[in-house]
């Protein structure tokens, strides 16, 4: 995931709390959707669609702190 802000990535999930805890949430709810999508019988749950809304929200949100940090 934005592999063009990699170094300040690394530097924000160290130094800003909030960007760790989003960062982390986003990947958990990464591995539960590739998971599921694993899964024979859960592989078409609109669980996963829920989930794929709540990951692009947190994808949203990080560019969103990494753009602040970068202008900072």
């Amino acid at each position: 995931m934005f592999p063009e802000y990699r170094d300040l990535i690394s530097q924000l999930k160290q130094k800003d709390a909030h960007f760790a805890k989003v960062f982390e949430e986003h990947n958990a709810i990464d591995h539960e959707i590739i998971r599921l999508e694993q899964n024979p019988v859960t592989s078409g749950s609109d669980q996963i669609e829920v989930l794929k809304k709540q990951k692009l929200k947190l994808k949203d949100e990080l560019y969103v702190l990494i753009k602040r940090a970068q202008v900072s």
